[in-house]
């Protein structure tokens, strides 16, 4: 038997001023899963959380906890009495109170239980040191190990988490996400994260709900959504891309790479030919010379260099096309600097092309 959703969001709508903010959204966590919504700012994935966690009310749509509900627009219960917890990006924990009392704040229990549930809590974000130290005396990451044990302390059935990573030094987020993830798998927490970072979903997510205009786009694994984009703004969402547009006909698209089979797409109609610059393939033994090479991925195309950069593990090089003057960026690993003008043939990895109708 198939176990319930511990969290089962039902076509939420959202309206402010007759613009739908939150339009139509639907999807359910499970336990110890953790489910990313992922969009630009003003997508609406703040609202929807605001929406669960009972701070704002929808117009239409239901949520349901462990199958039972929680929230209609006839019914609902309050925010405190929905075994969900809360963790924001300012953290919010209480000046005037120690870390063991932070972390204390919403259990029940007796003295002895809850001074046992807060030590072990600590134990496992490794802040056991800092039992009897105030807010203010804890760096940005301590403070926000404190915010996630204080948040779990209760056991709630779903978590709560709006762009809890924000506020972190880059160089320390990794870790502290990793060791965040553990902890909420460990605990068995259904999580709801919201997030603007598509790194960040694809680092903690098992379920990634890409968001614009209010509604959910695409959902599914991060693998699927990175390697099957919905469309030319997905794949944009998750990295740079090469765009190459041309005309059907005969369900075949002319570009400077040879012809593209384009199946099922009106003739006459336009494309979108959607490459990643890690895709892009220089042929370094010809530097530009000779005859195209020739390649089972198809015709290689001549271009020349404008700009080469070294980023650290990679170098990115940026190329005009001889046919067309169309602006393509390739990645290389390494070093790898050649000088504006530099002519060199490049093939593309068919198998990793992307093909949408243009918008």
């Amino acid at each position: 038997m198939t176990e319930s959703p511990r969290l089962q969001v039902r076509n939420l709508i959202r309206a402010f001023d007759g613009q739908r903010v939150v339009n139509d959204v639907s999807f359910a966590v499970s336990a110890g899963e953790v489910a990313c919504l992922l969009g630009p700012s003003g997508c609406g994935k703040s609202t929807t959380l605001r929406i669960v966690a009972g701070v704002d009310m929808q117009d239409s749509g239901s949520i349901h906890v462990d199958g039972n509900l929680i929230c209609d627009t006839h019914f609902r219960i309050p925010p405190e009495r929905r075994a969900i917890g809360l963790m924001f990006q300012d953290f919010a924990l209480f000046p005037h109170l120690p870390v063991s009392e932070n972390v204390a704040f919403g259990l029940k229990g007796g003295f002895v239980a809850n001074r046992a549930r807060v030590a072990a809590l600590l134990e496992r974000v490794q802040m056991s040191r800092h039992i009897d130290s105030y807010p203010h005396e804890l760096s940005g990451g301590e403070q926000q190990r404190i915010a996630l044990a204080r948040a779990l302390a209760p056991r709630p059935r779903v978590l709560l988490m709006d762009e809890p990573f924000s506020g972190l030094d880059e160089r320390l987020r990794d870790g502290i996400r990793d060791d965040t993830l553990a902890l909420l798998k460990d605990e068995g927490t259904a999580v709801l994260l919201v997030t603007h970072e598509p790194h960040e979903a694809m680092r903690m997510a098992d379920q990634i709900l890409l968001m614009r205009n209010g509604s959910i786009v695409q959902q599914g694994a991060p693998y699927n959504l990175y390697n099957a984009p919905a469309d030319r703004m997905a794949a944009a969402f998750f990295s740079d891309i090469n765009v190459l547009t041309g005309r059907v006909h005969g369900a075949l698209t002319q570009t400077p790479f040879g012809q593209f089979l384009t199946p099922g797409m009106e003739d006459g109609s336009e494309v979108e030919i959607v490459i990643r610059p890690q895709h892009l393939k220089i042929d370094f033994d010809r530097a530009g010379q000779g005859p195209a090479p020739t390649a089972e991925n198809g015709t290689a195309a001549l271009a020349r260099v404008t700009r080469a950069r070294y980023l650290g593990r990679e170098s990115l090089v940026e190329f005009s096309t001889d046919q067309g003057g169309i602006a393509l960026n390739a990645t290389v690993p390494g070093v790898f600097l050649p000088p504006a003008g530099t002519p060199m043939w490049l093939m593309l990895r068919r198998d990793r092309v992307f093909v949408f109708p243009r918008t």
